[in-house]
């Protein structure tokens, strides 16, 4: 059996402490793997069986011990170097000969961060220096190949500034876990501290009233001038919707979202109720580096301010995260 896994609690600061690890927190899938008398299971984080839709994960466990259980990250690189999320959620829904295929094309490894069983013997008990070193142990004496992949861990808090640094590559932030504790199952033992970066959007539509928004859709022009959806804010408090709404117009006839549809979220089916707005006021948000292929932001954004003192022309363009910031986004009309 599979424990539940270890969590993590938001922190402030990157700052990497005396007597804690630091690990780079990959933009993908958390998810535990186990191999039993040639039995594998691999499960996310709510315990969903995601064998069927990768098995080169699945034929990749001949490699390791048996009895063995590894918590990690299901990533998928592209052909540049960076981590496509896009892609590897696609895959979720694929099964047989289009899981097979699917594999050939986006190749998925999981990064694994700990080790959770070694031969039989349940590890959750020892403290992370001690499962980090057998961990680095099973990759050195199995010499284990792809679909597998070590997570690095520092104790030097200049790696850990490096790795602040990789968000050109999708990686998020950075994982702080105790060297003295123990693998708690279901507890926030763990710290995360997640790059984030305050940027310019238009506001395109609202949730909720014009009177009394509830969330901000946001938008930025790509290459061809076309007005592409990027994200949407969190909730707003009270006092922020009402600040914005008196800045706020009614879109006009010709609205470059007329027709469109916004899905609530990722992988939700739930269609927002928007209504649209003039796009010309600008808005401050934070965001994390996460983005799709198209470059939205997969995260909601964070309110910081109204900008009225810029125009649209002054947000920057829509750019993929595959393109330096040189052309524009796709330029499709996807569900938000």
């Amino acid at each position: 059996m599979l424990p539940e896994p270890m969590l993590s609690t938001p922190v402030s600061s990157p700052g990497l402490r005396p007597g804690w690890a630091g690990e780079p927190k990959w933009d993908g899938f958390r998810a535990a793997v186990s191999v039993d008398a040639g039995r594998v299971a691999l499960r996310s984080r709510r315990g969903t069986e995601m064998g069927p839709a990768f098995p080169e994960i699945v034929a990749g466990a001949v490699q390791l011990p048996d009895a063995t259980a590894m918590d990690g990250e299901l990533v998928v690189w592209d052909a540049a170097g960076r981590l496509a999320f896009e892609r590897l959620q696609n895959r979720l829904a694929r099964r047989g000969a289009g899981a097979v295929q699917a594999a050939e094309e986006w190749p998925a490894h999981f990064v694994a961060f700990d080790l959770l069983r070694l031969s039989g013997t349940v590890t959750t008990g020892w403290s992370y220096r001690r499962r980090r070193a057998a961990l680095e142990s099973v990759f050195a004496a199995r010499q284990l190949l792809a679909p597998w992949a070590l997570c690095p861990s520092t104790t030097d808090p200049g790696t850990v500034r490096e790795w602040l640094s990789w968000a050109s590559v999708g990686m998020e932030g950075v994982v702080f876990k105790r060297l003295a504790d123990a693998y708690k199952p279901s507890v926030r033992g763990w710290q995360k501290y997640k790059v984030r970066e305050t940027s310019e959007a238009i506001v395109g539509a609202v949730t909720g009233s014009l009177a009394q928004p509830r969330t901000l859709l946001l938008g930025r022009y790509d290459a061809e001038g076309r007005l592409q959806y990027v994200g949407r804010t969190t909730v707003l408090a009270r006092a922020a919707g009402t600040a914005v709404a008196s800045l706020l117009e009614a879109g006009r006839h010709g609205h470059a979202w007329t027709g469109w549809s916004f899905s609530a979220g990722w992988g939700s089916r739930e269609q927002l109720d928007v209504t649209l707005v003039d796009p010309g006021l600008v808005v401050e948000v934070g965001v994390d580096v996460a983005r799709d292929a198209s470059g939205r932001w997969r995260h909601p954004a964070r309110w910081h301010r109204a900008r009225p003192d810029l125009s649209p022309t002054d947000v920057p363009l829509l750019t993929t995260p595959h393109d330096g910031g040189t052309r524009g986004g796709s330029g499709r009309r996807a569900t938000g």
